[in-house]
């Protein structure tokens, strides 16, 4: 008898429902997040799983990898084209696991139309997230800045450069205070503090330089106008197989670079998801695109055509976009950017 499974995963516990393939309920039961119980319990069906499913949540890193050593067949249910609550007039975590069950996996699965989730390869996901981290410790350190920086405003009528206040070698804030000692005080902590994500920032950056190769055709990456080191892995790490995005536009759209609408009769009826997609991306190449328009003339003119037609955010997001389809076209024909077709 061929068997189902669904996982219901939260933060600290999971339900577990089986079906057989005619989708009669053989098996559930609320479960800690404990790798043992959780082997335990599935034990006397492995023989006849022919599949189990995941929901996709920030947490499931540690229930896929422990499914897949113990030789079970994971998919990740991508749970942005699910409508687990369409149809019911009651739902909990039970009917939610059951709902998966007979309808995503039993079904969807065998039609071969179930949408799932990309399984990022386990041996590359802590590099990501400590490159994940250096992100999260420069928008902190970009908080403090701006903190200390309206408080000179304030207080002081002038403005300190973001790098003047960054660099290590010389303190630059603390004279600025002198005969007020609160401001000396809060300039002396938030230089401490932006001092400590500033040295930390760096050393991550020390060991990702060390450990982080642009493999081909990725290296390729670094030929994209504003793109640098940081940038490049970023986009290779969080992109993962380039082969799992069918056409160019799937790519540019999970890298939220483009508009969010409905539409009926030429009228706006109302938005998308707009942060479904990949936010690490998203920023990558938002950033690319401050570099770009500043340091590449290119890419300079073109944000200046824009801005003609358009206001500023527009104009960004514009030629953010054009640089996701150009890395999309460089990661998978394996060629160099040529802004002769990106900005044609």
């Amino acid at each position: 008898m061929k068997l189902y499974a669904a996982f219901d995963l939260h933060s600290s516990s999971s339900y577990l429902g089986i079906s057989d393939e005619k989708g009669r309920r053989i098996f559930k039961k609320k479960l800690p997040n404990d790798p043992a119980r959780i082997k335990e319990t599935l034990r006397p069906f492995k023989d006849e799983i022919e599949g189990i499913v995941v929901e996709s949540p920030y947490n499931w890193y540690f229930l896929v990898d422990l499914l897949r050593e113990e030789g079970y067949r994971v998919h990740l249910a991508n749970v942005m084209k699910t409508q687990q609550y369409s149809g019911l007039k009651y739902s909990n975590d039970k009917n939610d696991a059951f709902w998966l069950v007979e309808f995503w996996l039993v079904e969807m699965l065998r039609l071969g139309i179930l949408p799932e989730g990309y399984i990022y390869p386990k041996e590359e996901r802590p590099i990501r997230d400590l490159l994940r981290k250096r992100g999260h410790l420069v928008r902190l350190r970009t908080s403090l800045i701006v903190s200390l920086q309206n408080i000179i405003a304030r207080n002081l009528g002038s403005r300190l450069k973001a790098n003047d206040v960054k660099v290590l070698t010389t303190d630059r804030v603390t004279p600025l205070f002198q005969g007020n000692e609160d401001l000396a005080l809060a300039g002396k902590v938030s230089k401490e503090a932006i001092d400590f994500m500033t040295r930390q920032i760096k050393a991550i950056e020390a060991s990702i330089d060390g450990r982080i190769h642009l493999s081909d055709p990725y290296d390729r990456l670094l030929s994209i106008p504003g793109v640098g080191k940081i940038l490049a892995s970023t986009i290779m790490l969080e992109t993962g197989s380039i082969e799992r995005f069918r056409k160019v536009g799937n790519y540019v759209s999970y890298c939220r670079k483009v508009p969010s609408g409905r539409f009926s009769n030429d009228k706006k009826k109302g938005t998308g998801n707009r942060k479904n997609g990949n936010r690490y991306l998203a920023w990558a190449f938002s950033e690319a695109s401050d570099h770009a328009r500043f340091f590449d003339s290119e890419s300079r003119r073109y944000y200046q055509r824009k801005l003609q037609k358009t206001n500023a955010p527009i104009a960004h997001n514009a030629l953010a976009h054009k640089l996701a389809r150009a890395a999309y076209y460089i990661m998978k024909d394996g060629v160099v950017f040529m802004p002769d077709k990106a900005f044609a």
